[in-house]
């Protein structure tokens, strides 16, 4: 029996995941786009994610010098406000949906993120941020279904939610012909927001409800 040779290397990077009921909204609202266009490449509704920070292919010994310290700025601070909105596609290859809610917390989130990769050593490609969410891709030359697909989600508003976690993913993208598929290396809790802020010492300090008493 051939041993299986580990790679030496991960693609990875860092994200926020929509919850349940807020991905089964948007999976209802495709139903149609499903049904059209079966020979799209259509991501897990499981993988869906929203990405901060694309690190690219690591070597594998990098990867546990990201998890103290991205544990640590998801400890410190509260979680985004967001929600699903509309529809969109990139040159008629990649079908997305788009993000609303607190940008401005997303962009600073991604911002402290990307500090965080930095301060690690790890090279990456450092792009502005676009929020979205992939849906699909086109497996052919067929253009029209993409931008089909995005014209349908074009009314599509969803439900406010809080993004609970901050999710370090490794994906299989590049690695040959099969579906694409992505796993939690690990992921970390937000701050609740009635929790107060975690000091240098690592102790939590007396926080706040959300109707503005301090915490017990």
């Amino acid at each position: 029996m051939k041993e299986q040779i580990q790679p030496s290397t991960v693609r990875v990077f860092i994200a926020l995941a929509p919850p349940d009921d807020a991905k089964e909204e948007l999976a209802r609202a495709l139903r149609p786009a499903y049904a059209a266009y079966p020979g799209m490449r259509w991501n897990r509704i499981e993988d869906w994610h929203i990405t901060l920070a694309f690190l690219g292919e690591l070597p594998v010994g990098t990867v546990p010098l990201l998890r103290p310290p991205l544990a640590a700025l998801a400890a410190g601070r509260s979680p985004v406000e967001l929600a699903l909105r509309g529809g969109g596609h990139f040159d008629e290859r990649v079908l997305w949906s788009g993000v609303d809610g607190d940008l401005e917390g997303l962009h600073l989130l991604a911002s402290e993120v990307r500090a965080v990769a930095k301060e690690c050593g790890v090279p990456f490609e450092d792009r502005p941020l676009r929020p979205h969410l992939t849906l699909a891709r086109t497996r052919r030359n067929d253009p029209a279904c993409v931008v089909e697909a995005a014209a349908g989600l074009a009314a599509f508003s969803g439900r406010r939610w809080r993004a609970a976690r901050l999710h370090l993913v490794g994906s299989n993208i590049g690695r040959g012909p099969g579906p694409i598929h992505y796993r939690d290396i690990e992921a970390w809790s937000f701050r609740r927001r009635d929790e107060g802020p975690v000091g240098d010492d690592g102790r939590q300090a007396p926080g706040v409800s959300d109707d503005g008493a301090a915490a017990p």
